[in-house]
């Protein structure tokens, strides 16, 4: 839908039929609907904020980078980011370290800027946007053909949809 959607014109009957469209006959068929709860409208947007520290505020989650949803990395990138800053901050206050507290945002922004690369590319694969052309998806189509019958194309999926894994260098407390 584009940005410029409207959350008044989207009533729960044109929500279900829109779900309909998007399933197979079977499901669309089994689909049992009900009022809405609660409405909104997610832009598919990726921010990050570089350093995630300035001075004494450490940034973390929502605060320091936003991924698409396509990818679902938000929560995993935000505990990860907790973990570190609460590992470099019981350093700094038992140990007096500040190797913790000072690699803090390099740290959380490997692992950031992978996931934000992973879900611009899944976004960009699972979503027509309004300026794609036929040939955009053409290569949707073919990069999906790819990543079901190639089992290399599986494996990097796989890896990062499930995630790419922490440091373990260091014990989680």
């Amino acid at each position: 839908m584009p940005l410029t959607d409207r959350l008044q014109d989207w009533t729960d009957d044109a929500f279900w039929q829109e779900l309909r469209l998007r399933l197979d006959a079977e499901a669309a068929d089994q689909l049992v609907t009900g009022p809405s709860l609660e409405k909104s409208i997610a832009p598919l947007r990726s921010f990050v904020t570089e350093p995630m520290r300035f001075g004494r505020m450490f940034l973390a989650g929502d605060a320091a980078h936003i991924v698409p949803p396509t990818g679902a990395k938000g929560l995993n990138l935000a505990a990860t980011d907790v973990k570190y800053l609460c590992n470099a901050l019981v350093d700094f206050y038992q140990n007096r370290s500040e190797e913790g507290i000072d690699t803090y945002s390099e740290r959380c922004l490997r692992r950031i800027w992978k996931a934000e690369r992973f879900s611009w590319w899944f976004t960009s694969l699972m979503h027509r946007f309004p300026d794609d052309g036929p040939i955009t998806a053409k290569f949707q189509e073919a990069e999906l053909d790819y990543l079901i019958h190639s089992h290399a194309g599986s494996l990097s999926i796989a890896e990062n949809y499930v995630g790419l894994p922490l440091d373990f260098a260091e014990p989680i407390r």
